[in-house]
């Protein structure tokens, strides 16, 4: 059981969206998807014992999805002790604007854990939440209202993930790209509006991994990439056809850490000594060669950053703890033990580390050495620290269970 931990943190896996306001973060780990949070003015140090706490909610039930900010609300997901999930939206003070009942949750199902995992992607006046049973729910914004609920393993002939589906859907146009699994339909693109499919690709029969896809451009062509069971894949966002693809292992198919690109470099890493590996996309996007792989910084499902040039992310294992790497070579720069399992994003050019003990560390991005400069501790809330934490409007935002607390973290708070 011991071993099967760091996947089932996966739950924390995260929302897409295209349509972004100032102060507004409507999906999982920033606006592209990478860990970047389009914030400025923030601290650039902490008080002793951390900023100040702006509010803090409880009542969520149990779940691991981050929280979404979009149009002065905020929402997350939770599921109460019947295994009921809801969708919950708050103002920006922390006071409850409404919440819906979905239909069931994940419940405890051998070494995967109970609640609520993807995080919820906005669009628009449209809320997509992917239920850990592979349901598309669709929501309306104003109040909640329940739209439309797409049974994706029954559309597409998918198996149940193995520890529960943990997406977190990607809103590309008029498109919900998403990824089913199996032979009919590795990704798929329902229509946001009507739920009728766009298109679904066949060619790979890879299970889902619990990854959320994101859009990059290489070359000047936009393109999916995406974690499967065994793979790293590309796919045309129009048509769903496969533009490259690589093997990748990991020893029980989860792979939930989103790809990083800079300059048609690819970085993708994995836990269970799968590690890392960096790849090169050719100009025509037609195929990627590997340039080098790493297993010091050996991430699960803490995803990772990339600061000028450098790999910022924790290792499954405590005794590599937080690691630096060098993009284009693979150099270990240097490895901080004191931190176990911490999840990283970046806002403004800092780390914000939230680690597996419940300390949230404010980090100056170094490759000569690790640079702290500012902790809190996380003391409201339930079980694990595997929640993402958003960052929006000068706040920091931890989900840790049953609680969602928000931080003042603007510069002069």
């Amino acid at each position: 059981m011991r071993k099967f931990m760091p996947i089932l943190m996966l739950v924390m896996t995260a929302a897409f969206a295209v349509n972004v306001y100032g102060g507004d973060c409507p999906r999982f780990r920033g606006p592209q998807g990478d860990g970047w949070f389009d914030e400025t003015g923030l601290l650039k140090q902490w008080p002793e014992g951390g900023p100040k706490l702006a509010w803090s909610v409880d009542g969520l039930g149990k779940g691991y999805s981050s929280a979404v900010v979009a149009g002065g609300t905020i929402y997350v997901t939770g599921m109460d002790d019947k295994n009921q999930g809801y969708l919950f939206a708050y103002n920006l003070d922390g006071t409850p604007k409404w919440k819906t009942a979905y239909g069931e949750e994940l419940p405890q199902k051998g070494p995967s854990v109970a609640g609520t995992r993807g995080t919820p992607t906005v669009d628009k006046d449209r809320i997509f939440v992917m239920t850990g049973f592979g349901k598309l729910v669709i929501f309306k914004t104003s109040r909640g209202q329940n739209l439309k609920t797409i049974d994706l393993p029954e559309r597409f002939g998918a198996e149940q993930a193995r520890f529960g589906f943990a997406e977190c859907v990607l809103i590309d146009g008029e498109k919900v790209i998403c990824t089913p699994g199996g032979p009919q339909a590795s990704l798929a693109a329902l229509n946001r509006d009507t739920g009728e499919t766009i298109w679904q690709t066949k060619s790979l029969s890879q299970q889902s991994a619990c990854c959320s896809a994101r859009v990059i451009n290489h070359a000047g062509k936009r393109q999916i990439v995406t974690m499967l069971a065994d793979r790293v894949v590309s796919v045309d966002p129009q048509t769903g056809d496969l533009l490259w693809d690589a093997e990748h292992r990991h020893g029980a198919g989860v792979q939930p850490n989103p790809p990083l690109y800079s300059n048609g470099m690819v970085y993708i890493s994995s836990g269970m000594g799968a590690g890392g590996e960096m790849m090169e996309i050719a100009d025509d996007s037609k195929n990627v060669t590997s340039k080098w792989k790493d297993r010091t910084l050996d991430c699960q499902m803490q995803g990772t950053v990339l600061v000028d040039g450098y790999i910022y992310g924790a290792a499954q294992s405590g005794e590599n703890g937080f690691v630096c790497l060098e993009l284009k070579t693979g150099k270990v720069m240097w490895n901080e033990s004191s931190i176990r399992q911490g999840i990283v994003v970046c806002a403004d050019g800092m780390l914000y580390i939230y680690d597996g003990d419940g300390n949230v560390h404010l980090v100056k991005p170094n490759p000569g050495a690790f640079e702290p400069v500012g902790k809190l501790t996380v003391t409201k809330g339930t079980d694990e620290h595997w929640a993402h934490p958003t960052i929006a409007g000068g706040r920091l935002y931890i989900r840790h269970g049953d609680a969602l607390i928000a931080y003042n973290i603007k510069a002069g708070s």
